[in-house]
């Protein structure tokens, strides 16, 4: 199928221009090239705008970011207000604690809260805490998953056939140059392989500082933990007194209570991110009273000190506000609701039409997948160069089609949406699937 969407000329120009002054003309790697990057200008409800003025109905979100679509209403006044009193300061706001008290309130597992400006940054501070809790180093993962950026939590985020191992998969490093003492700290399990993972423990539990798990990861394949795995994970847990982290910087967005609370889960810490922020710049840590304690400096130097320039920041804290109050009940379930229609008609057009996709997610989160059946583990999610490529197709023709989707990640539905948006999406997965049959 030949590709019927292209950058406009405004955004080609605009990315020769970039070529020259950052390495591969752009500052993120998940940026989608078609051959070359779009570029966005603005942003109305669900729909974003390019700099060659073409509108596209935006699924992508920043990745998750924008449970609120752009330019929510409330968060640009929050933005407006705090921003003619005072940027940044060097100590703590008001809007510090508000932001802190609507997280305590709202997500089970946390009874105290630290602020950090990314997931990133959120994840290598709850690994930090866990060590010094525990006084153990290892970390144990698991293959697939994502978690940010920092060396102990990337190992064998992209394991591939040619390299994952038979029965427990290979710890491999993500980033070139990454000290061979790293992964010598980490032990990889396969997310849903409850033998698996009691294997591990009896083997290497009394070194295990942590747990670090995403209850849906995105990356490897937008599918939950079992019941079976949970209760293998909480057993662990309490028999070797190991933390155990859910990052749940993209899966928040699962439920009103977070991912770990809808599939019962109960972690010592939390880390959380995106859709926190209202479209800002923003992490945090929470959990139990007691482990979030390392932190403290109450009584002298912390176990563990955390702190940063934009901590905690007052445009990102107001903004934040904002879309947390506004993201109520109501507007969870009306996203599940508008989700499950849109799963089922996705169903529907790949059963009548034989079109080898499957669609998998939950709350306001999905994702289609290259295959007959939708995979429940991150090996069965792996995709094939074929299978890549039959996803680049697809999204290149949402895209001539006013749809922005990315072929790389799941995709998401925001508040604005409603049922004309599910059905836009619908009629044009169709026709893809129908040209794609002939």
């Amino acid at each position: 199928m030949t590709n019927r969407f292209a950058p406009g000329p405004v955004s080609e120009s605009l990315y020769h221009r970039a070529l020259k002054v950052m390495p591969g003309g752009t500052t993120r790697m998940t940026v989608d090239r078609i051959p070359t990057p779009l570029y966005m200008s603005k942003g109305e409800g669900a729909y974003a705008y390019d700099v060659d003025g073409r509108r596209f109905l935006d699924l992508v979100g920043d990745y998750t970011v924008l449970l609120h679509g752009h330019n929510f209403a409330p968060v640009v006044d929050a933005v407006r207000d705090q921003i003619s009193v005072g940027s940044c300061y060097a100590n703590p706001t008001e809007l510090e604690v508000e932001l802190a008290e609507l997280l305590c309130e709202r997500i089970p597992a946390i009874e105290k809260v630290r602020f950090v400006t990314t997931g990133t940054e959120a994840v290598m501070f709850a690994i930090k805490a866990a060590r010094a809790f525990t006084g153990r180093t290892r970390v144990l993962k698991f293959e697939g998953c994502y978690h940010g950026g920092y060396d102990w939590a990337e190992a064998s985020e992209n394991n591939a056939p040619e390299n994952w191992g038979e029965g427990r998969p290979t710890v491999r490093a993500y980033a070139a140059g990454t000290p061979e003492y790293v992964l010598d700290d980490i032990v990889v399990g396969k997310l849903n392989d409850a033998e698996l993972l009691r294997d591990i423990f009896a083997e290497q539990g009394d070194q295990v500082a942590c747990i670090l798990l995403d209850p849906m990861p995105s990356r490897a394949g937008l599918f939950g933990v079992s019941p079976e795995f949970v209760e293998a994970i909480h057993v662990m847990r309490e028999k070797y007194s190991c933390v155990l982290i859910c990052d749940e910087v993209l899966s928040l967005r699962v439920a009103y209570h977070g991912s770990s609370s809808f599939f019962g889960l109960s972690p010592d810490l939390i880390t959380v991110g995106k859709t926190i922020g209202g479209g800002l710049p923003i992490g945090a840590i929470g959990g139990s009273s007691e482990l979030m304690s390392v932190f403290s400096s109450e009584n002298g130097s912390p176990e563990v000190p955390q702190g940063g320039t934009f901590s905690a920041n007052p445009i990102s804290l107001c903004a934040g506000i904002a879309a947390v109050r506004h993201a109520t009940p109501e507007a969870y379930a009306n996203l599940s609701r508008l989700n499950q229609r849109l799963q089922a008609g996705l169903s529907e057009a790949f059963k009548r039409t034989g079109a080898r996709f499957s669609v998998t997610g939950l709350g306001s989160l999905f994702r289609i997948h290259p295959k007959d059946i939708a995979p429940k583990d991150y090996r069965s999610f792996h995709q094939s160069p074929e299978e890549r490529n039959r996803m680049r197709e697809l999204s290149n023709f949402l895209f001539g089609s006013g749809i922005w989707i990315s072929p790389l990640t799941s995709a998401c539905l925001s508040t604005p949406m409603g049922n004309h948006e599910i059905s836009q999406i619908v009629e044009a997965v169709s026709e893809f699937c129908q040209l794609e049959a002939k």
